[in-house]
């Protein structure tokens, strides 16, 4: 009986001890990967110069999955993406606009765009930029996540760019081209800006 009693307490304190650790351990694996996301966040810095290193099919698929994990309004998902790997057309978008001046070093330049058939009907139509603004972010962070360097160049709302990407990436008329992100692996690595403001948080009322 004594020993039965032994035995008892020794499962009671190994299941005591195990239900620490997944407690503790799995917690602290929780705040670790909160402060990674965030510290992702915080780091992230604009790149614009790149080495001659390809990308992999399977980091542009990541990034463009990435990108369609975004939010949008009513769920409507209106982007549409153009993955642009040749040569000869990154250099044709540094004679398109001057925000693009770096598109021959990048691997890929990633055409981020609203398709207006998927958008919301009538004044929501609007809401495609904030949906494909979300999607890009997504790639930026998680370019910023992979070791990558990337960087947002914006095409709308100059008409003449949007003219000018559309024409060179042979868009239909009803899909709007937002940015094109430059994406490569990095020749740089600019310290990242605090831009954290207290004046410009407000609580309730301005």
């Amino acid at each position: 009986m004594k020993a039965q009693t032994i035995i008892i307490l020794a499962l009671a304190i190994l299941v005591i001890a195990l239900a620490a650790k997944i407690l503790f351990f799995g917690k602290g694996a929780c705040n670790d990967s909160k402060r990674e996301a965030i510290n992702n966040i915080m780091t992230r810095t604009s790149i614009r110069a790149y080495t001659d290193e390809a990308l992999t099919k399977e980091q542009i698929d990541t990034l463009l999955r990435a990108g369609m994990a975004a939010p949008s309004a009513l769920n409507k998902q209106p982007w549409e993406f153009v993955v642009i790997d040749d040569k000869e057309t990154l250099k044709a978008l540094k004679g398109i606009y001057k925000g693009a001046r770096m598109a021959d070093q990048a691997a890929v330049g990633i055409a981020v765009c609203g398709n207006m058939q998927n958008t919301i009907e009538g004044e929501g139509q609007g809401y495609w930029v904030d949906d494909a603004s979300a999607a890009t972010e997504n790639i930026l962070l998680a370019a910023h996540a992979m070791g990558l360097g990337a960087v947002w160049t914006g095409v709308h709302v100059s008409e003449d760019r949007v003219t000018g990407v559309r024409e060179l990436l042979s868009l239909p008329e009803y899909v709007t081209p937002l940015c094109v992100i430059m994406v490569g692996h990095p020749a740089e690595s600019p310290e990242p800006k605090d831009k954290y403001n207290a004046e410009k948080i407000h609580y309730n009322k301005w």
